[in-house]
């Protein structure tokens, strides 16, 4: 039977923070049926193709993307009626030219991959293949790898409503050898750190994320709360779990090259920030550093990938996904990972395309989640097909989150082969080595 795409339908549902949102449904000619429902992000890159929202202030403050929906089921779905759902990359590129626009603005990125990524389970439905098997098709992997999961236990910045300056505090449970084990840790992490709060008279509120958010005036006292909680859950940190640090420095910057910590009232120029990176990674059994500085901060990256060279450093809003943002980055010696938000950069064959740029180069990929999410699991097929080795889901609550945490599960099933420790990057500093 033919995989020619039948009918398209969008419509406008609600993501993990009660905004609205795009689904898109594409049947095939032989029945087959893919959806998929688009996130959205809070602590946003400045190079991120656009997200179209409708600007009515009298319905959902102007955030409806009921726009977006109308573009799904007109000129986005009347394009690909009759194209072959099998060739990704063709279909894609028919997107792309169809909106005409550098970043989507016309018919919005939120649109355009609501399409894509249905049209790409649709495919998978009728080939019969596990959505992540077609995906590792389509990459030519031979070999889908279960991801070590970069988890949120404290979070602040823009996912807590700047209750602490640093956006995210992670843990990587390091000595884990399946994904089932390393689920059981961070489950145990995060109720730990839940106990401890409240008999320290912290409020346990969550964050966009799941995370809890205590509202320190440091990273240092952060930190030392998630060090106790691991130690409190049964775990040595730096032998059996590591750290991860989401500092999301552009929303800190005051003006160029300069930081404004509100929580500890003070400001940092781009030396004290590299400054005071490297001194919590000689302190802490910290592995990996995402947005350390402004995304436009080039010659400040360099020197900060050149200091911590052993360090996992990320970019996120320094790169959004773009594969001619990670090949300048490349070419500059600046970071040596990626933070992959398909949402970043508008279809599933762009963010492919940032995957083997960035793998090709010895960079490696973390696959992540949005702070406004939905039940889509997506991700998690797309960090098992692509073998990229990490993903950054959120913490161990929330729908929303656990869809994806949930989704690994099941892929555990028929994928035996885990991402282990040997994902995470070598530490230089004092402690214990991971």
């Amino acid at each position: 039977m033919t995989a020619s795409i039948a009918s398209v339908h969008g419509r406008q549902i609600f993501d993990s923070r009660g905004r609205p949102t795009v689904e898109v449904e594409v049947r095939l000619a032989d029945g087959s049926t893919g959806w998929a429902a688009v996130p959205s992000g809070a602590s946003t890159g400045r190079n991120e193709v656009h997200e179209l929202r409708d600007g009515d202030a009298s319905a959902f403050d102007g955030l409806g993307v009921l726009r977006a929906v109308s573009h799904v089921n007109s000129e986005l779905g009347q394009a690909v009626l009759g194209k072959d759902a099998l060739d990704q990359a063709r279909l894609d590129a028919l997107l792309r030219d169809v909106d005409g626009t550098a970043g989507y603005s016309r018919l919005g990125a939120n649109a355009v991959l609501g399409v894509s990524l249905a049209a790409c389970r649709a495919a998978a439905m009728h080939l019969r293949r596990p959505l992540f098997a077609h995906i590792a098709d389509m990459g030519g992997i031979g070999a889908p790898l279960l991801p070590m999961p970069m988890v949120n236990i404290l979070s602040g910045g823009a996912h807590a409503r700047n209750g602490m300056d640093f956006q995210d505090f992670l843990v990587i449970p390091a000595a884990a050898t399946t994904y089932g084990a390393a689920v059981h840790m961070v489950a145990a992490i995060r109720t730990a750190a839940d106990r401890l709060m409240t008999a320290h008279g912290l409020t346990t509120l969550l964050a966009d994320e799941g995370g809890l958010s205590p509202g320190y005036r440091s990273a240092h006292e952060a930190l030392n709360l998630l060090m106790e909680a691991i130690v409190e859950a049964g775990f040595v940190p730096g032998e059996h779990v590591a750290i991860a640090l989401d500092v999301a420095a552009s929303e800190l910057l005051e003006s160029p090259g300069l930081y404004r910590f509100k929580r500890e009232g003070r400001t940092r120029n781009t030396d004290e920030m590299i400054e005071l990176i490297a001194q919590l990674v000689s302190t802490y059994p910290i592995v990996s550093v995402e947005d350390p500085l402004d995304q436009e901060d080039w010659d400040g990256w360099k020197r900060l990938t050149h200091r911590l060279s052993n360090l996992q450093i990320v970019g996120d809003d320094l790169f959004t996904t773009n594969p001619a943002r990670i090949r300048s980055g490349i070419a500059q010696g600046v970071a040596n990972a990626v933070l992959v938000k398909v949402n970043q950069i508008g279809t599933l064959t762009a963010a492919l395309e940032a995957i083997g740029t960035a793998r090709a180069a010895g960079y490696r990929c973390v696959i992540s989640a949005r702070s406004g999410e939905t039940e889509d699991p997506f991700i998690a097929d797309l960090a098992v097909g692509t073998a990229s080795g990490q993903i950054k889901i959120g913490s161990f609550r929330s729908s929303e989150r656990l869809s994806k945490y949930n989704q690994l599960i099941r892929i555990e099933e028929s994928v035996g082969r885990f991402a282990g420790r040997d994902v995470l990057a070598p530490r230089r500093s004092a402690g214990a080595a991971i």
